[in-house]
């Protein structure tokens, strides 16, 4: 990591730091080029990375990436980890960047805002990582200014401004929204995998990351062995037993298997079989009908 730049640190967007300075470009040797330290963006190999091979394979990389140096030598990315990969993918040996002076907090929230504007599609992890990174940093910026200014009233304005309602503001995110995915940061890996895979909807996700890592463990094991689903008021039922202390692998089975075995109910309309019956027929005589034309329909279909 770069050395701090003195003074009050100003967190200033992607865009900022794109304008900010000189708009020079440089050829780097791709081997100088390091991924961000705790980068929480995946680079994949999908159909979208293939097309931008093919795209750099024609045209060269045309938007060129954001790097900062590194004590000791070489640059730490920015923005242009994907764009990275795609050059090696393609045989080159350098890529055309933009180099910055930049801190720690001013690296991590450029570094954020370009992958949450620029990728088109953003896995729950990656989103719920890079939020709980920026949250992260902007309170430490708040701590520096606070240091910096022994003033009330500023540690006031510090206090507001650092909430999750500004983290999602430029993304289209309600605070609370950002809070929920926070959360998925509690989940252990396998069962923040399925969120990913659309296994588990966010809702049901963000109620048993309440869990310890130990029930985590006993849910992941039932959602195995018995194929089970995880709907919401499951996950409230869960995260209910935690807190009663009454959380035990029987006790997630009865909800995570016994409940969804429960006998099926279908209702019939009346109107709707009424005239294929006699209007003194009872009830009881109706069902037994019913299930016995059902028995002969089934029979047929075993022939």
């Amino acid at each position: 990591m770069s050395g701090k730049i003195k003074g009050k640190i100003q967190l200033e967007t992607y865009e900022d730091i794109m304008r900010g300075e000189e708009d020079s470009v440089f050829e780097v040797e791709l081997k100088e080029l390091h991924p961000f330290k705790n980068h929480p963006f995946k680079v994949k190999d999908d159909e979208s990375m293939k097309k931008l091979v093919e795209s750099v394979k024609k045209d060269k990389v045309i938007d060129p990436g954001l790097v900062r140096p590194i004590a000791g030598g070489g640059y730490e990315i920015i923005s242009g980890h994907r764009r990275k990969h795609a050059c090696e993918m393609a045989g080159f040996k350098t890529m055309p960047v933009r180099i910055r002076i930049l801190d720690d907090d001013q690296a991590t929230i450029a570094m954020i805002e370009a992958n949450l504007q620029q990728r088109d599609e953003i896995l729950p992890r990656e989103k719920a990582f890079a939020y709980k990174m920026k949250l992260e940093t902007m309170a430490h910026q708040g701590r520096t200014q606070d240091q910096d200014e022994d003033d009330e009233t500023s540690r006031q304005v510090v206090e507001k401004l650092v909430t999750a309602d500004l983290v999602g503001k430029d993304f289209g995110e309600s605070g609370r929204q950002v809070q929920r995915y926070i959360r998925l940061t509690e989940l252990m890996d396998p069962l923040l995998d399925m969120v990913n895979r659309k296994k588990i909807k966010l809702n049901p996700a963000v109620e048993v990351s309440y869990l310890s890592i130990q029930e985590q463990k006993i849910l992941l094991e039932i959602i195995n062995e018995e194929s089970a689903t995880l709907s919401l008021s499951k996950a409230k039922q869960l995260k209910k037993l935690s807190q009663k202390k009454k959380y035990t692998k029987e006790s997630v089975y009865a909800v995570m298997v016994l409940t969804t075995k429960k006998e099926r109910q279908i209702t019939i309309s009346h109107t709707m079989v009424a005239r294929y019956f006699e209007s003194d027929t009872s009830d009881d005589e109706i069902e037994r009908v019913i299930y016995q034309l059902l028995d002969e329909w089934n029979k047929k279909g075993e022939r």
